[in-house]
């Protein structure tokens, strides 16, 4: 190893040992103009768990001046990394040190921080490849030992045109940043069951499920209670980026209420010799444990996705816009049913963007998802009005996704701060309009500091759409564990609480009709129900639903909007805990005279009654440790709170759809009850529900390994609730922010 001088550079060199021949060369010009320096990564060692399986998914950013000139790849699950990556940097000046940080990636931007060193250029010897090992550190944390960097550098000056080389540099940077953003192929996967599983409860069975990992791709399955040999059929997409493949992780875990969950085996899956548009079968055994897993792996090309810069994308030119209609086209309505349209973002630029940093000012960069697919920016630095102008186009597998647009500030030794957000329904889209959007918080139910302005293009099929619409909905990659929240269970039992009160007062209505409350109402009640009974029809089933729907478009057409509801979401989600402090105070009333409890109390006796369970766990005697008991509380607060919000949810859609809250799902549905009519009144019953038993009985005997489905349910899940109708709300922007008006940057 070859020590260098310090003295001789008046500079320390901490963390960094340089290894190379023991002849001195002569220096560098004292100042050439510009230098040229030529980097390989080579491999990380021993660097930093930053996982809770006890790896971390490493990647190396270099810095010159405060802007990053070179990013690698992502070795996933590794603590020894090999990268051997060359790059090749343009510098006018030695005074300026390399900056060098690993990350750990984590997909939601939650990278973190692994180490940093620096590489100080004076120290470097003309035209000669040194190899440097850099000792990671964290400033924060000096004693901490987070392993070290193998570099090969050299140095040089360079001669030439500056604008050619930098150009050329950049287009290195791009092609780095487009390596680990665009997917060359999409992997689906079916799991469809399981066989002979190993028993970890005490009750010879086990509640199973099954986690997938494909790089930073996560998903996990359902959980099947008691069984040994649980049947799934659940499907999931991932990305493929590696053009070679890849490996996809497979661990099956047994659940347990609060405590940590039973490993019961593992499996992989090597993509890189599966033939694409072929579905493959796999029966795979599982390691460390026992049973068999039973799988279905397709791969398929790339979908339509891209990046480019603001003066190249494909809508604008004629002719391949004409090309893309003809290709979605009613004409080809049962071509590809999953290709059901394409949406182009185009990213313009950002205003009064929030401070993120001490200076003042922010390093803002932008991400842009659809459903799984993410793609971002570049970062624009020290700048509260950035201008990115790039054009983001997605493939669109569901017309009623939701694109999110998220601007984050770039961190040198954390992870992404948040700076704004928007949610824009794909259905909500006025293609070609430039728009100014007001930027909202994390929970997209208030405002934050700033706007974005998007144009965004969009065009489907809308056939393909509505049959999509009835199957199930792509599920997210795995997001954090859900915490208990006292905000979130309040708003979710005021949720439920409007839906029963509903029921209760729809109730007393038609009591009220039996009562002759009102003579009038009665009267009138009495002809319908005696017309209802004595000419009923099954057909007249769906065509009652089709009452209430003419009947809110004709109010919603004459200017008498029925969706008041959606203000009362608003206060509900800005006031709760301020509300719930006042009736804290307030003494509860008691039954009336009749000895009936007020409808307004009937939730809270509810969550009375799950005090009990609590209080149950806690004396269970086979739940030992103080601990285990804190966390098997809170699992049952996190079941009451979700069944609460799944409750409110589905009676929420319900109520959007018959109230035209998307306008084309009330319209699917109104197609879909008039031909439920027409089937019915000219089909007779027993042939309807002949054909219905046949068709299930001979499903599993068509298709072994068909993925299971409720078309009612699947159709529920795209109609929003009224917290989701609040979070895609547009918030009003300023008029001074024009999206034609360009204001001058604040480079700062």
């Amino acid at each position: 190893m070859l020590a260098l001088s310090l003295s001789s550079v008046g500079r320390s060199l901490t963390g960094i040992n340089i290894a190379g021949s023991s002849n001195a060369e002569t220096a560098p010009p004292a100042n050439p103009g510009m230098y040229q320096l030529d980097i390989t990564l080579k491999r990380g060692h021993n660097l930093a768990i930053r996982d809770r399986g006890g790896t971390s998914d490493p990647y190396v950013k270099f810095k010159i001046a405060g802007k990053e000139v070179f990013r690698s790849r992502t070795i996933n699950k590794n603590l020894n990394p090999v990268w051997d990556e060359r790059v090749s940097l343009l510098v006018d000046s030695l005074r300026e040190p390399l900056y060098v940080k690993v990350f750990d990636y984590d997909f939601g931007l939650q990278d973190d921080f692994m180490g940093s060193a620096y590489l100080y250029l004076e120290s470097l010897e003309n035209q000669r490849t040194l190899d440097v090992t850099l000792d990671l550190e964290d400033p924060q944390y000096p004693e901490h030992n987070l392993g070290t960097l193998e570099l090969a550098v050299t140095l040089s000056p360079k001669e030439g045109d500056f604008r050619e080389a930098q150009q050329h540099s950049s287009m290195r940077l791009s092609d780095v940043h487009r390596k680990a953003q665009l997917w060359r192929g999409i992997v689906s996967i079916s799991l469809i069951e399981a066989h002979d599983l190993q028993p970890m409860d005490a009750n010879g069975f086990s509640d199973p499920y099954v986690k997938f990992r494909l790089g930073h791709q996560k998903y996990k399955s359902k959980t099947i209670p008691k069984t040994l040999n649980p049947q799934w059929r659940e499907q999931f997409d991932f990305h493929l980026y590696e053009e070679q493949g890849g490996f996809i992780d497979i661990t099956v875990w047994d659940k347990d209420a609060g405590k940590k969950d039973d490993f019961m085996g593992r499996c992989s899956i090597d993509l890189s010799p599966l033939s694409k548009e072929h579905t493959h079968k796999f029966d795979l055994p599982l390691e460390e444990g026992e049973g068999m897993l039973v799988l279905l792996v397709t791969l398929t090309g790339a979908a339509a996705v891209s990046i480019s810069d603001l003066s190249v994308n494909i809508l604008d030119d004629t002719h391949e816009r004409h090309q893309i209609r003809q290709r979605y086209s009613v004409l080809r309505s049962f071509h590809n049913l999953k290709d059901v349209g394409v949406v182009q973002v185009k990213v313009i630029r950002s205003e009064g963007l929030m401070a993120a940093d001490v200076t003042g000012k922010s390093d803002p960069f932008c991400v842009v998802e659809l459903s799984n697919d993410r793609l971002q920016t570049h970062t624009v630095y020290k700048n509260l009005n950035p201008e990115w102008n790039k054009v983001f186009t997605f493939n669109v597998k569901d017309i009623h996704s939701v694109l999110e647009v998220t601007v984050y500030d770039e961190d040198r030794d954390r992870s992404a701060d948040f700076l704004g957000k928007v949610a824009i329904p794909l259905l909500n889209i006025q293609n070609g309009e430039r728009k100014a959007y007001a930027l909202k918080s994390k929970e997209l139910t208030g405002p934050t500091k700033g706007v974005i302005f998007l144009e965004i293009d969009v065009i489907f099929n809308a056939v393909k759409a509505g049959l999509m619409t009835l199957i199930p909905k792509e599920q997210k990659y795995i997001e954090d564990e859900p915490r208990v929240s006292k905000q979130l269970l309040l708003q979710n039992f005021n949720r439920v609480r409007r839906c029963i009160l509903f029921l209760i007062n729809a109730g007393c209505y038609i009591n009220s009709c039996f009562e002759w409350d009102s003579t009038q109402r009665s009267i009138c009640s009495f002809l319908v129900f005696v017309l209802v009974v004595w000419n009923f029809e099954l057909y007249m089933i769906p065509l009652v639903l089709l009452l209430p729907l003419a009947w809110n478009y004709i109010l919603i057409s004459s200017g008498k909007d029925t969706r008041q509801d959606v203000q009362a979401m608003e206060d509900l989600l800005e006031n709760e805990d301020e509300d719930y402090d006042k009736d804290d105070k307030v003494p509860r009333p008691g039954p009336s005279e009749d000895g009936r409890l007020p409808e307004s109390h009937i939730l809270e006796d509810m969550l009375a009654s799950w005090h009990f369970e609590w209080i149950r766990v806690m004396l269970d005697p086979e739940r030992k440790g103080f601990i285990n008991k804190l966390y098997a509380i809170q699992d049952v607060c996190i079941s009451v709170q979700n069944a609460l919000d799944e409750v409110a949810s589905y009676g929420e859609r319900i109520k959007n759809t018959f109230n035209w809250t998307v306008p084309f799902l009330s319209w699917l549905a109104i197609v879909a009850l008039c031909v439920a009519t027409v089937l019915i009144y000219y089909i007779p019953l027993r042939y309807i529900v002949l054909a219905w038993g046949v068709n299930k009985f001979s499903k599993k005997l068509r298709d072994p390994y068909t993925i299971d489905n409720n078309e009612l349910l699947d159709f529920l899940s795209r109609v929003p609730s009224d917290v989701q109708v609040v979070q895609y709300r547009e918030l009003k922007v300023d008029p001074s922010h024009s999206p034609n008006k360009r204001r001058k940057n604040n480079p700062g």
